[in-house]
C-alpha cells in the first residue's frame, strides 16, 4: 500500500477534500442567533466544538461574516442545539445562504433562553445559552485574513432532557447525536457497541490528572 501525500495549497488531487473526513466525526454547531433586528436565525456548522471546563467555552468557525457570525457580533449571544437522529431532515433545511427564518423554513418550534435572547429550538434534547467572549478573524501562515471567523462563546445555561440522565451521568448515546463526516452528505451516529472506557493514568501521587 501506498501514501497518498500532498500539500494543501497545491490541491489535493481527489474527488473531494479529504480534510473534513480525516478530522470527524464532528459535532455540529447548530446555532440559534437573532438579528439587531430581531429576526431569528438558525444555522449548522461542521466546524464546532468545546474548548475549556471552567469557564464552560464552545466555539464555532464560519468561513465568512455570515448571518450567524454577524449576529454574534451585533447580540453578543448565541445558542447552541443539539442534532439528534431524528431532526436531521430539519437541520439539513436549515443550511439555507437564503436570508430567511429557518425555524420556519424548517417548521420547528423556537423556545424562549433564560438568560439571553437568542432562541433554542424547542425539540433539540440539550441545548446551550451562551455568551460570546470572542471573535477572532482567522489567518494563514502568511498572516493574510482567510475570510473565516472563529466565534467563541461561555455557556451560561444548560438545558437537558431529564431522560438523558442516568444516575446522575449524561447518557451520551441516549442522546443519539448526529455528527458530520466527510465528502459532500456523509453523518454519523454513535451507538453502544463503539464504546471503548479508557481511565486516564494517575501520577505516582495518586492523582488523575486532565489533559
Amino acid at each position: 500500500m501506498g501514501v497518498h501525500t500532498y500539500r494543501p495549497a497545491e490541491g489535493h488531487g481527489l474527488a473531494h477534500n479529504p480534510f473534513n473526513a480525516i478530522v470527524g466525526p464532528r459535532p455540529i454547531g447548530w446555532i440559534g442567533t437573532l438579528a439587531s433586528d430581531g429576526r431569528r436565525n438558525l444555522a449548522p456548522y461542521s466546524f464546532f466544538n468545546a474548548f475549556n471546563y471552567t469557564p464552560p467555552l464552545v466555539g464555532f468557525s464560519s468561513t465568512s461574516w455570515k448571518h450567524t457570525a454577524r449576529n454574534c457580533a451585533d447580540t453578543g449571544e448565541f445558542t447552541w442545539n443539539l442534532v439528534s437522529r431524528e431532526l436531521a431532515e430539519a437541520m439539513n433545511e436549515t443550511s439555507t445562504p437564503a436570508d430567511v427564518d429557518e425555524f420556519e423554513r424548517a417548521g420547528l418550534a423556537a423556545a424562549a433562553s433564560d438568560l439571553i435572547a437568542a432562541p433554542r429550538v424547542a425539540d433539540a434534547r440539550v441545548t446551550f445559552e451562551c455568551r460570546v467572549t470572542q471573535q477572532i478573524e482567522l489567518t494563514g501562515l502568511d498572516g493574510l485574513p482567510s475570510g473565516a471567523v472563529l466565534t467563541m462563546g461561555e455557556v451560561v445555561v444548560v438545558h437537558i432532557d431529564e431522560s438523558l440522565i442516568v444516575d446522575g451521568v449524561y447518557d451520551t448515546v441516549g442522546g443519539a447525536p448526529l455528527l458530520r463526516g466527510g465528502g459532500p452528505s456523509a453523518y454519523y451516529g454513535i451507538d453502544e457497541g463503539s464504546r471503548l472506557d479508557l481511565f486516564r493514568p494517575r501520577d505516582p501521587d495518586g492523582v488523575t490528572r486532565r489533559g
